[in-house]
């Protein structure tokens, strides 16, 4: 059985300080160390703007919404929005040598989780799905 919780904001810039620190207490109660925790805080962080720039254009009142489960092995994170479908097959990570601003995004979530999957929903909206193993306990 998972414990779990529930997020919905808007799509509102100032609201990812209030995404920030829930992801921190999740991973508190999931067990992570500080700063395995600041990763999967920067990844989820970095995965709820691109959402705000790419799938709602900068509108600042779509919904977004974020649940987090922790299961026995694996802390488990789903994202969804209901604005333009991406292509999948376009969300790659820029080769790292480019040197330029942005980008880095898909790269940071890719690196910082075990598992990513981007979803299209059928009608509109994305689903993004990542996951990262527990630590091992003492």
């Amino acid at each position: 059985m998972a414990q779990v919780f529930e997020l919905q904001i808007t799509s509102d810039p100032r609201l990812l300080r209030t995404v920030r620190l829930t992801v921190e207490q999740i991973c508190q109660i999931a067990g992570f160390p500080r700063l395995e925790a600041s990763k999967i805080v920067l990844a989820v962080d970095e995965a709820c703007s691109n959402v705000i720039r790419h799938a709602y254009k900068n509108r600042e009142d779509q919904p977004i919404l974020i649940t987090f489960r922790i299961f026995s092995t694996k802390l488990k994170i789903d994202l969804v929005d209901f604005g333009e479908h991406s292509n999948i097959r376009l969300i790659k990570p820029r080769p790292l040598h480019e040197l330029r601003p942005g980008g880095l995004g898909v790269h940071l979530i890719r690196s910082v989780m075990d598992r990513v999957e981007y979803k299209n929903l059928e009608r509109i909206g994305n689903r993004l799905v990542m996951e990262k193993k527990l630590p091992k306990r003492s």
